[in-house]
């Protein structure tokens, strides 16, 4: 499969997934390449660079995951910030690129979008990573403290939570612990694959005003 790599350009098909050495100043350089651009995607992690290519089921399924999460969020009145694309690094330690990441418990930390300094500033609440390609884990997250990760795979929805410095699998959110968070998106994802994405966020809304 065709693909290029360089400081001055990254080219992948789409569904690549490509693991390199390099050191923190390759993994700038990469990243600066890109310009305004957030394809491929990068992460580093102890001295390897990972680029991943996403395909349109990717971005299809991060934007449902995340509209998921506003309406539970909307149907119990609470305040949230959110954003995609955003980049987490810490300097010589890690970059990462989530999917989405929401502020919940601590929105004030993010109000407005402003810049934030990952070695001071408060980790999201909440991320979402869809992983088809094996690009994306949990303990990639260890070095920004965040509280909640989820990882959508073939199999469903996997919750981890940071529990005594490592993430371990829960079946039930922090953050909306009433709900049966896999069954539900498996529900709305079904029902967008076949009707639509609106119908599918219009019908949980309604479930959830009940």
């Amino acid at each position: 499969m065709y693909a290029v790599v360089s400081k001055e350009s990254i080219q992948l098909p789409p569904g690549t997934v490509m693991s390199m050495p390099g050191t923190w100043q390759d993994y700038c350089s990469l990243r600066d390449s890109r310009g305004d651009g957030s394809i491929p995607r990068l992460k580093y992690r102890h001295g390897e660079i990972l680029l991943m290519s996403p395909l349109p089921k990717h971005g299809w399924e991060a934007h449902l995951l995340a509209r998921v999460v506003e309406e539970l969020l909307n149907s119990q009145n609470r305040n949230y910030e959110a954003f995609t694309p955003i980049t987490m690094e810490l300097p010589e330690v890690g970059g990462i690129e989530p999917d989405y990441c929401f502020y919940i418990e601590r929105w004030q930390a993010a109000m407005g979008g402003r810049r934030l300094d990952w070695r001071v500033d408060p980790p999201p609440d909440l991320v979402i990573e869809i992983d088809v390609t094996s690009y994306s884990a949990a303990r990639d997250y260890l070095p920004y403290a965040v509280p909640e990760v989820w990882l959508f795979r073939k199999t469903g929805l996997q919750i981890y939570a940071l529990q005594a410095g490592d993430y371990s699998l829960q079946r039930f959110s922090r953050y909306f612990p009433q709900i049966d968070l896999p069954d539900l998106i498996a529900c709305v994802l079904q029902t967008a694959s076949e009707q639509g994405s609106g119908v599918a966020l219009r019908d949980l809304r309604r479930q959830l005003m009940q």
